[in-house]
């Protein structure tokens, strides 16, 4: 059988996933500007690359800082279109 599910982190995580999310619909909104959205996620980011290594567990961290990076990339990338 996998992995019992963590209802605090599952919690956790859905709620940062839909703060998320409302940046970026304010942003495409026009009620902040992108690179306010941009630098949120950035912030966001770093945060959990800053956790890493003080950690239990680093790879939850890891994974989440990618996570933000990929989708702060996907705004940027955007932009240029």
């Amino acid at each position: 059988m996998g992995k019992p599910i963590d209802t605090d982190a599952t919690m956790a995580a859905t709620a940062a996933l839909s703060i998320c999310e409302s940046f970026i619909a304010m942003s495409d909104l026009n009620v902040i500007g992108e690179r306010e959205t941009l630098a949120v996620l950035e912030d966001a980011a770093a945060t959990h690359r800053y956790a890493i290594p003080r950690s239990t567990s680093p790879d939850e961290h890891r994974a989440a800082a990618v996570l933000i990076e990929q989708i702060a990339e996907c705004r940027k990338s955007a932009r240029k279109r």
